[in-house]
């Protein structure tokens, strides 16, 4: 058995030899700025096209609609921040020229500039809803749908929200936390026909499952390498062809004149020699990683009493394990966990260390104590059976000894 089993490949994935072996030129002979004007300069500037037709092709896109970040979190922002800005910017009045201007944690300047509503839901990932938060500051409506018990956006509801200033719908391809698949089409389809944006947080599901922007009628799609076994600090945004946004951020002429500051030519290497892999071995991955998966489900359900699996049974990324064990603390049984070599999580690495539980858990219906007991387990191929059998025996163990100390299971067992 391996010293560390590793269970949290939402949270990020180890790089592959063959990503940091083609980085690797990027730092040394091959480490010229792609803006300059020389021979060698203009070799890393053709790379970064290459890397760019190459990824487009991975989400059926053209090549001039790829441009290149620094991860999820910048993506989700730039697609959320500019379309309010493009499309719902009133007057476009002078932004933060006041020295006096008072900043809180989401930037807001107590000025409201923006106008119009966006739709979105109440499980997106933080980059989203703080975002989402920000703009309401800045003058934005925002409605945040509810999802069912498997953490699916109703469409009615979605239907229903839709108000002729709707400009943006934004709902996550596959959640975080529990792995649920959203009906991504049917949403592209309902924007189409309503004359909305519509954007995508699709950092969980690109490069693990099949995504084709154009049969989904995706405007806008954000995607992050490190959850791919490419490099962190390196992702993408898809902005559609006639979707016209100003500069996320301002300086130079990169990225098509939307994202000024040197690019990250190695990072952009290698996020894009992880997309090729990940484009190359998704089939054969994803057979293997749905095996493993549904057998550390049915054992957990079978073996272990009072506990419940959470997000949809089906409709679910192929590595993602969400279950809630009751009577017991998630953030104790982590821990015993980890000394035990286990590494697994509670939630979006992004809250870890917040003393309330998940909005995802929560959202979906769960009462605070179970919420509390919660494990989220996500495998990789790289995983084995005999590794996930370890972890159920241990699982088994630690629970047994977390509700021998529970005063709660001790009463519902006296009084069932």
């Amino acid at each position: 058995m391996k010293s560390v089993i590793y269970l949290d490949n939402a949270a990020t994935t180890r790089v592959r030899p063959e990503v940091i072996e083609a980085m690797l030129p990027f730092y040394t002979g091959n480490f010229a700025n792609p803006s300059s004007t020389y021979k060698v300069a203009q070799e890393n500037r053709a790379c970064i096209e290459e890397c760019r037709k190459s990824i487009a092709a991975t989400i059926k896109a053209d090549a001039k609609e790829i441009y290149f970040t620094a991860g999820g979190s910048e993506a989700d922002n730039w697609a959320l921040k500019s379309a309010a800005e493009a499309y719902a910017m009133s007057d476009k009045p002078p932004l933060c020229n006041n020295k006096n201007t008072v900043f809180d944690n989401y930037g807001y300047t107590g000025r409201k500039c923006l106008k119009g509503h966006i739709i979105t839901t109440n499980i997106e990932h933080h980059a989203i809803l703080h975002t989402a938060l920000y703009l309401e500051k800045m003058g934005c409506d925002v409605t945040y749908l509810n999802v069912d018990e498997r953490g699916i956006v109703r469409l009615k509801d979605l239907k229903k929200a839709i108000r002729p200033d709707t400009f943006l719908i934004s709902v996550m391809y596959a959640n975080n936390e529990i792995g649920t698949i959203e009906p991504v089409k049917e949403i592209g389809e309902i924007a189409l026909e309503n004359n909305i944006l519509f954007h995508t947080d699709a950092v969980q599901a690109y490069g693990h499952i099949p995504i084709d922007v154009n049969e989904c009628n995706i405007d806008m799609l954000s995607a992050s390498g490190h959850k791919l076994n490419g490099p962190k600090g390196t992702g993408f945004l898809y902005i559609r062809e006639g979707v016209e946004l100003g500069s996320f951020i301002h300086g130079g002429a990169q990225e098509m004149g939307k994202r000024a500051g040197t690019e990250n030519v190695p990072g952009i290497v290698g996020l894009s020699k992880a997309c090729g892999l990940a484009e190359v071995s998704m089939k054969e991955r994803t057979i293997k990683e749905l095996s493993l998966r549904d057998h550390l489900i049915d054992r957990i359900l079978s073996e272990i009493p009072y506990a419940r699996l959470n997000g949809d049974a089906k409709r679910r990324l192929p590595n993602n394990v969400n279950i809630s064990f009751q009577f017991v603390e998630g953030e104790a049984l982590l821990v015993m966990l980890d000394m035990e070599g286990i590494c697994a999580s509670a939630g979006s690495a992004c809250t870890s260390g917040l003393s309330t539980p998940s909005h995802v858990l929560t959202a979906i219906g769960l009462p605070e104590e179970i919420a509390r007991g919660s494990l989220r387990m996500t495998i990789s191929e790289d995983n084995t059976f005999e590794e996930l059998d370890h972890v159920v025996d241990v699982l088994k163990d630690k629970i047994f000894k977390l509700r021998s100390v529970s005063p709660e299971y001790e009463d519902y067992i006296r009084n069932r």
